[in-house]
C-alpha cells in the first residue's frame, strides 16, 4: 500500500494503520490506547446495542468488481471469499483481535443460532459461504442479516470492519430483478450513521464520477467528513491517463476531508498462482517504487501517529454513554405500564383493576376540567367543543339575516291577501308569530347536528383514554368501549330530548315586556340612524323607503329574534355541556366502578393482549441490554 507525501494528517495516519495491519508493527501505543476501546465497542455490539443506536464502525463499500475483497484481505490478513458477481451477500462483521505470538490462530463465526468454531485460516472462506447460503439462500439473493466473524491471531490487527455487498447494476441468473436497488437500501441503512467511517473502494481504471459507491457515500456524507477513498488496481491504468489518477489522489476531483490512498493488492491471477499475502506486500512495494508516476506516493515508516484516526474512539464514548442513558430512561418509562406484577390471587387482581380504573377516572375528570395532559400537537377537548359552539352562533346570525330578508315579503302578502277590515298600517300579530315560529323550527335540526358532533368528540376522547389505560388488556379495553357506547347513547337521547323541549318552548312566542321594549327601542334607534345617514348621503337619489307596516313588522321580528338568539346561543351549548359532556363523564365514571363488582370476570378482564405481551418482552430485553451496556461503559471509564 502507498500513500502520497503531502496528504491530510488523518489520511496519513489511517493509511499507516492500514499498512501496519499487514506488517504488524506499532502496536505498543495502539494496544494501550485504542485496543480497549475497540474491545468495548465489540462487547456492546455483542450485547445487541446496535438494535437501539448506532455504534462507531468502519464500513467497506464498493461497486461490484472494484477490488473490495482484495482491500479487505490487505487490511485483515485473512483470505476472504473471492469470485465473479456478488460474492458478499449479507453484512459481514469482521472482528480481528491480535493475540500474543505464543497463542495459536482461532476463529468463530456467528449467525442466527449458529456458533461455529474455526481452527485455521483456510476454513474462513468456506465458513462465510455456508453462512451466506443459510442467511440469504443459494440463488444469489442478498440479506440484511448480519454474519459475524471473529478471529484471534498474532498476525492480525485489532480492527473491526463491516464488509457490505458490492453494488450490482444488472441482475444475473436467479437474482431478483431489483437486486441493485436492494443492495443500495441495505448499504444506506449502515453507512448513513454519523458514527460510521466509510471506506469507499474505487478502481483506478474507471471514471470515479460514475461509481455508485462514492455517490452513495456523498449522499449520506456530503461534506466528506467520514469518507476515505481507496483507489485499487493501479496496474490496470491505461498509459497516458495516470495524471487523472494523481489528481484524484491530490483531492482535486471529488474532494474528501480524509482524502484518498492508493493500493495494489492481490489479483485473481495472483490467487491462482498461490501468491502469499506477504509476497503480495513485497510486490506492491516494488510496484510503487519503480512506477514512473505513482512512486511519489511511497509509504513513510510507521510512527506514533498511526493511532490518530482510530484514537477518536475514546472521544465518542461520553456521547455514547449519554445516548445509552437517555435510551434506558425512555425504555424504563415505556416499560413502567407493563411492569405491574402479574396478579395471581383474586385480591391482587382486584387491586390491579382498581388502580387502572382509578387512573382512568382521574384522566376523565381532568378532561372535563379542561386540564388533560396533551401529547405533541394534541388539542384540548374543550377547545374543539368551543369551536362547535362558535359554529352554532354563526347559524343563529345567518338565521337573523334570513329573517330580515323574508319579513317584507310576509308583510306584503298579508297586506295584499289577508288584510280585512283593519286600517292600513295595522300589523297582524298572527303574521308576526308565524314568521318567528317558522325560523325557530328551522334552527332545531342544526342544534341537533351540533349536539351529535360534540358528543362524537367526547366519545372519541374517552376512547383515546381507554386505549391509553387499558390497551394492554384487550378484554378490559373492549368492555370499557362498550360502556362508553352505552353511556353515549343514553346521554345523546337525553340531550336531544332537552333540546327538542327547548325548541318546543321557543315556539311559544313570549318575552318579558321590559326586555322586549328595550330590544324594540334598540332596533328602532338603529333603523332611524340608518335612515338619517341614508338621507344625508342619498339626497336627490330618488330612493323609495319601505311602507310603515313593512318596517314595523321588520322591527318587531328583529327585536324578538334578537332576544331569542341570545337565549338559544347560550341555552343549547349549556344543554349539550350538561348532558353530553359532564353527565357523560359522570355516567362513565360510575359505570367503570361497576366493573369492580364483577369479581367473577377479573381474570377475563385482566387477560393481557398478545401484542402487549410481545411489547413487554421487547422492552424488558431492551432495558436489560441497555443496563448491561451502561455497566460496561462505567467499568471501562473507572479503569
Amino acid at each position: 500500500m502507498r500513500q502520497r507525501k503531502k496528504s491530510h494528517g488523518e489520511l496519513k495516519d489511517f493509511s499507516h494503520l492500514l499498512v501496519s495491519a499487514t506488517e504488524h508493527t506499532l502496536y505498543n501505543q495502539y494496544e494501550k490506547k485504542i485496543r480497549p476501546c475497540i474491545n468495548l465497542i465489540d462487547s456492546l455490539r455483542t450485547l445487541g446495542i446496535e438494535k437501539d443506536m448506532a455504534l462507531p464502525a468502519i464500513a467497506v463499500i464498493g461497486d461490484q468488481s472494484s477490488g473490495k475483497s482484495s482491500v479487505l484481505e490487505a487490511l485483515s490478513g485473512i483470505a476472504l471469499p473471492r469470485g465473479n458477481g456478488i460474492v458478499t451477500r449479507c453484512p459481514l462483521e469482521l472482528k480481528l483481535k491480535r493475540t500474543p505470538a505464543t497463542q495459536e490462530w482461532k476463529g468463530k463465526i456467528y449467525y442466527r443460532n449458529f456458533n461455529i468454531e474455526l481452527h485455521n485460516a483456510s476454513e474462513v472462506d468456506n465458513a462465510i459461504r455456508q453462512a451466506q447460503n443459510v442467511v440469504a439462500g443459494t440463488k444469489g439473493a442478498i440479506s440484511g442479516e448480519l454474519v459475524s466473524l471473529e478471529i484471534w491471531s498474532p498476525d492480525v490487527p485489532d480492527l473491526t470492519l463491516i464488509d457490505l455487498p458490492g453494488i450490482a447494476r444488472v441482475a444475473v441468473g436467479d437474482q431478483p430483478k431489483d437486486i441493485g436497488e436492494q443492495i443500495k437500501i441495505l448499504l444506506k441503512k449502515i453507512i448513513r450513521f454519523k458514527e460510521t467511517l466509510n471506506l469507499v473502494v474505487v478502481p483506478c481504471n474507471v471514471d470515479i464520477a460514475t461509481t455508485e459507491a462514492l455517490k452513495m457515500a456523498q449522499e449520506v456524507d456530503p461534506s466528506g467528513e467520514r469518507t476515505l477513498g481507496i483507489l485499487t488496481k493501479p496496474d490496470l491504468v491505461d498509459r497516458g491517463t495516470e495524471e487523472s489518477v494523481i489528481k484524484i489522489l491530490r483531492n482535486k476531483v471529488i474532494p474528501l476531508k480524509k482524502g484518498y490512498m492508493i493500493v495494489k493488492c492481490r489479483g485473481q491471477e495472483d490467487i491462482h498462482n498461490k501468491l502469499s499475502l506477504a509476497a503480495a506486500i513485497q510486490q506492491e512495494r516494488k510496484f510503487f517504487q519503480t512506477h514512473k508516476h505513482f512512486r511519489y506516493f511511497s509509504q513513510q515508516r510507521p510512527s506514533r501517529k498511526h493511532v490518530k484516526v482510530t484514537s477518536k474512539l475514546p472521544k465518542t464514548l461520553p456521547t455514547l454513554e449519554n445516548q445509552i442513558h437517555v435510551a434506558l430512561q425512555k425504555t424504563l418509562q415505556d416499560l413502567e405500564k407493563y411492569r405491574k406484577v402479574s396478579p395471581i390471587t383474586e385480591s391482587e387482581k382486584l387491586t390491579v383493576l382498581t388502580d387502572l380504573i382509578k387512573l382512568f377516572n382521574q384522566d376523565v375528570s381532568r378532561t372535563i376540567c379542561g386540564e388533560e395532559q396533551l401529547v405533541g400537537n394534541e388539542i384540548r377537548l374543550f377547545t374543539k367543543i368551543r369551536k362547535e359552539f362558535q359554529t352554532w352562533e354563526a347559524v343563529l346570525l345567518e338565521c337573523a339575516v334570513k329573517v330580515k330578508k323574508i319579513v317584507p315579503g310576509k308583510a306584503w302578502k298579508y297586506e295584499e291577501q289577508y288584510r280585512g277590515r283593519e286600517f292600513p298600517g295595522f300589523t297582524n300579530y298572527r303574521t308576526f308569530e308565524d314568521v318567528i315560529k317558522e325560523q325557530i323550527v328551522e334552527l332545531e335540526e342544526p342544534a341537533i347536528e351540533i349536539l351529535n358532533r360534540v358528543i362524537g368528540l367526547v366519545e372519541e376522547k374517552f376512547t383515546e383514554l381507554t386505549i391509553r389505560h387499558f390497551g394492554n388488556f384487550h378484554n378490559l379495553n373492549r368492555a370499557v368501549k362498550t360502556r362508553i357506547e352505552d353511556v353515549r347513547e343514553k346521554q345523546a337521547e337525553e340531550a336531544q330530548r332537552h333540546i327538542r323541549t327547548q325548541f318546543k318552548m321557543e315556539r311559544i312566542v313570549y318575552c318579558q315586556d321590559n326586555l322586549y321594549k328595550n330590544d324594540l327601542e334598540s332596533v328602532n334607534r338603529e333603523y332611524l340612524n340608518k335612515v338619517s345617514n341614508g338621507k344625508e348621503s342619498q339626497v336627490g337619489s330618488g330612493t323609495q323607503q319601505e311602507p310603515y307596516f313593512v318596517q314595523e313588522l321588520v322591527s318587531h321580528t328583529k327585536a324578538y329574534f334578537y332576544g331569542a338568539s341570545k337565549r338559544l346561543s347560550n341555552q343549547i351549548p349549556l344543554i349539550i355541556l350538561s348532558s353530553a359532556f359532564h353527565d357523560f363523564a359522570d355516567g362513565l365514571q360510575t359505570t367503570m366502578l361497576h366493573l369492580l363488582q364483577e369479581k367473577d370476570k377479573l381474570s377475563h378482564l385482566l387477560q393481557e393482549d398478545s401484542e402487549a405481551a410481545k411489547r413487554k418482552i421487547y422492552l424488558t430485553e431492551r432495558a436489560d441490554r441497555l443496563t448491561k451496556a451502561r455497566q460496561e461503559l462505567r467499568n471501562f471509564t473507572s479503569l
